[in-house]
């Protein structure tokens, strides 16, 4: 029999731009999300309406009067004035041994630390204070993350060889994920919340059920140790990176290898999916970033430029311009379309290890091992501000959702998170608390 569907409402999504239709099939609530990765100033929101109502069964023309307001509202969120002149907000001395990582959850008013000490810590951003701590691992706690977009777990890869999944709310422990041979250092929830990867030196990457804490699948064939991994939007791919000069491309259903992307010369330091998923970046030791096809395989292209390591690669949220950063001192930003290399961002006195957009791609945030962060103009190319204070290299750097607070991890064992002059996030979080409301925006 028809099953019966009825769309109930639009929900906006800002970065990267789109519609999240929220429907109902046979008594169950759905999402369904649709992209408008092309709107901007100039685009013909007429002709994108169409193209959606034309696309999408479950937009019918009569709804266009209410796509065309959503548009513009898009719009009106993108013609914003810019965060900017940020200053130092918190110093958060986390821990007592080094620092190995720092993370947000989605609207940054919680992030967390992992550290030598074999802990991780869970922290309340605007007070500074240090929620609770996760015990329990036996060595480093090495790579950690948020389930964003929902922030209500956080899991923990350590040198111990195994990965912990957590309630972010109470610090309780679910599951201890064993199986790993040797210590894990790279880590990933698929945007599901569904299925969490870890990557580790026994040269393998392992996919778990996040409502179970099974193993679900070993992802075999790399020749050497996994120090990146990412799911794609719709989380039925993985990449992994791979000190064996090679990317792979997984099916995560069946854990099935579809692609290895082969071609560098030296180490895979990096490795990314754009938000449409028919692109993945890799960056290599070998001084290159390589730009692949998803669904062949294929090497689309291959960027020269640095002179040393490429250490980090990333797209911006819509997937139009991606950036690598390397141990010669500058990040190289490229048009995604034409692949051309619009900016080199030249400034830092050391290596960039870390580079991050913010959500509305206008942004980037370096780095650097000379105990800077810089902040740079993703259409000019210009820096617009160092921030000075860190004592020792910098090793993780991010922005929130809003892109109105920067976190910032150092060697010299502290974060410090950054708060721009216009931030807007601090006072909605708080009002949001004085009313015990939820908000309805993705």
């Amino acid at each position: 029999k028809m099953s019966h569907v009825k769309l109930k409402k639009f929900l906006l999504r800002y970065y990267p731009p789109g519609i999240i239709l929220q429907y109902e099939r046979d008594g169950v609530m759905k999402q369904k999300p649709v992209d408008l990765l092309d709107l901007g100033p100039g685009v013909d929101i007429e002709a994108l309406c169409s193209q959606v109502i034309k696309q999408e069964p479950l937009v019918s023309e009569n709804r266009r009067p209410a796509l065309r307001q959503l548009m513009g509202r898009l719009l009106e969120k993108m013609a914003e004035t810019q965060h900017h002149s940020f200053s130092l907000f918190k110093v958060l001395r986390a821990h007592i041994l080094p620092l190995t990582n720092c993370a947000f959850n989605k609207s940054g008013d919680r992030f967390i630390t992992g550290s030598y000490d074999r802990t991780c810590k869970v922290w309340d951003t605007y007070s500074g204070e240090d929620l609770f701590t996760l015990e329990g691992h036996k060595n480093v706690v090495y790579a950690i993350a948020f389930n964003n977009p929902y922030g209500d777990k956080v899991v923990t890869g350590s040198f111990d060889k195994t990965a912990k999944l957590w309630d972010a709310y109470t610090g309780q422990l679910y599951y201890t994920l064993k199986g790993h041979d040797t210590e894990i250092v790279c880590l990933s929830f698929n945007p599901q919340s569904t299925t969490i990867a870890t990557g580790s030196m026994d040269n393998t990457a392992k996919l778990w059920d996040v409502e179970t804490g099974m193993e679900r699948a070993s992802l075999l064939g790399h020749k050497a140790e996994i120090v990146s991994l990412n799911f794609n939007t719709t989380g039925d791919l993985i990449i992994t990176g791979s000190f064996d000069h090679d990317s792979r491309i997984w099916d995560v259903r069946t854990g099935r290898c579809v692609h290895t992307l082969s071609g560098h010369r030296g180490e895979v330091s990096s490795t990314q999916f754009n938000h449409a998923g028919n692109l993945c970046l890799s960056g290599s030791i070998d001084c290159t970033t390589r730009m692949w096809d998803v669904r062949s395989g294929r090497c689309l292209s291959v960027k020269q430029g640095h002179t040393d390591e490429v250490l980090d690669v990333a797209f911006d949220a819509a997937g139009s311009s991606f950036i690598s950063a390397s141990a010669d001192g500058t990040a190289r930003l490229y048009n995604t379309n034409t692949g051309v290399c619009a900016h080199t961002l030249i400034g830092h006195e050391g290596e960039i290890s870390k580079v991050a957009y913010n959500p509305q791609g206008t942004r980037v945030i370096t780095a650097s091992s000379d105990k800077t962060s810089r902040i740079w103009d993703t259409q000019t190319g210009e820096c617009l501000q160092i921030l000075e204070g860190h004592q020792d290299e910098i090793f993780s750097c991010a922005f929130n959702y809003e892109g109105d607070f920067i976190i910032t991890g150092s060697k010299d064992n502290t974060c410090r998170i950054w708060k721009a002059a216009t931030a807007t996030s601090q006072l909605q979080h708080e009002q949001a608390a004085a009313s015990k409301g939820t908000t309805g925006m993705l």
